[in-house]
């Protein structure tokens, strides 16, 4: 059991975030055991002869047997949405001295790191080179053109529920809707580990260091930190994580093709989730500036709404047109 005791002020200070870059990290699990994630099933299928031509050796050696992963691999966000190039960069500043111990304590202190790591670790500035280097190829060739994008909008839907969710029912709703192993009490979050033999228990105060809270669509239950003295994190598995599975369906009601066009009709269809322009671009294969005319029609006749995220707009179904998808 691992229990997070909030001071006054503690929960005003947690927030949200997402990271393209620990999705990065935590989608070698997929690889690992694939049938740990069926709603990524199709992608890793379809990612497989990518992912083949990366540093394979690496990244099935930085997974201890036990599924756990060294912690300096998935830097804190700093904000809401960081950039992948933002936490790469907070991945080369790692201290030198942490990279061994934080091994060490990932796999055991009695445990055989892998030749590849064990060799490394004579050179850790030049391992820790090629484990950021072997990211960012990964990154760029296998994640950030297509799987990335669904990704995103799968997280940013959750951080939309989970802020209905803190605004409607508090904290004590919260928490328990995150993940089953999660109980709020009193001012103490309890974290319950189904292997709780690996994952000793810790008492840690968040003592106004503030808890980030962050949805991932690779976990099958919320997890923390290996060491119990950093900064408190808390990932969690994203809610409406399965809709990964489902790739963009065809337009098969003819009525909304009449209505529409096939153009907007797929369109509409596709914003079963929120996405922005280039987005949907990039899932239709088509320019941004004409999938943009589009949706300017659609939001004109009221079937969609958008709100700015960050530099880019995001576009999602109104009511109407909701019921317009279900006929």
């Amino acid at each position: 059991m691992i229990e997070f005791r909030f001071g006054v002020g503690d929960l005003a200070s947690t927030s949200f975030a997402y990271s393209p870059f620990q999705e990065t990290v935590y989608s070698l699990w997929g690889w690992w055991d694939v049938s740990r994630f069926p709603h990524q099933r199709p992608w890793l299928r379809r990612l497989r002869p990518l992912y083949e031509r990366q540093d394979t050796e690496l990244f099935a050696a930085l997974i201890a047997p036990h599924g756990f992963i060294p912690d300096f691999l998935t830097p804190r966000p700093e904000r809401v949405r960081p950039s992948f190039a933002e936490q790469l960069a907070q991945l080369r500043a790692t201290p030198l001295e942490v990279i061994e111990p934080d091994f060490r304590r990932t796999f055991g202190p009695d445990a055989d790191l892998p030749p590849v790591i064990r060799e490394g670790l004579a050179d850790p500035a030049a391992l820790l080179e090629r484990i950021a280097s072997a990211f960012d190829r990964y990154w760029h060739e296998c994640l950030a053109p297509d799987w990335w994008p669904r990704a995103r909008a799968v997280l940013e839907a959750d951080l939309a529920h989970q802020s209905r969710v803190l605004a409607e029912q508090g904290a004590v709703g919260l928490f328990p809707d995150l993940d089953k192993r999660l109980t709020w009490r009193s001012g103490v979050l309890r974290l319950r580990h189904p292997i709780p033999d690996k994952w000793p228990a810790a008492d840690i105060q968040v003592a106004g260091r503030g808890m980030v809270l962050i949805p991932t669509t690779f976990a099958r239950g919320a997890m923390t930190t290996v060491d119990a003295t950093l900064p408190p994190v808390l990932n969690y598995p994203a809610h409406g994580r399965g809709t990964l599975s489902e790739m963009p369906p065809p337009v098969s009601d003819r009525a909304l093709v009449r209505l529409l066009g096939p153009a907007r009709a797929r369109l509409l269809t596709l914003l079963a989730e929120p996405a922005t322009t280039t987005e949907l671009a990039r899932r239709l294969d088509v320019t941004p500036g004409a999938v943009s005319q589009h949706l300017s029609v659609l939001y004109d006749a009221g079937l969609l709404h958008r709100a700015r995220r960050g530099r880019g707009v995001e576009y999602a179904r109104t009511a109407l047109g909701e019921e317009l998808v279900r006929g």
